[in-house]
């Protein structure tokens, strides 16, 4: 399976619902929340130019966000 990483903030309701999705399509992933020690920090030093949450990452590939997500076919995100 691929790996699926989810940077989210607290109170952010499209956060939520990408982790939903992910959930409801069984696809497994790892939440860092940003709102959590340095981690706002690291990712900003990492991708300078992303802006909001959630960012949704498969293998290292940016997907973008929850919009971005939902137009994926979660058979290609395993």
């Amino acid at each position: 399976m691929k790996e699926i990483i989810v940077y989210t903030s607290n109170y952010c309701g499209y956060c939520g619902a990408a982790k939903q999705w992910l959930q409801n399509n069984e696809l497994d992933f790892t939440e860092i929340n940003l709102d959590e020690g340095n981690e706002r920090e690291k990712f900003m030093k990492k991708y300078p130019y992303l802006r909001t949450s959630p960012q949704i990452f498969c293998d290292g590939e940016n997907i973008g966000g929850f919009t971005d997500l939902i137009e994926e076919d979660p058979n290609d995100l395993r």
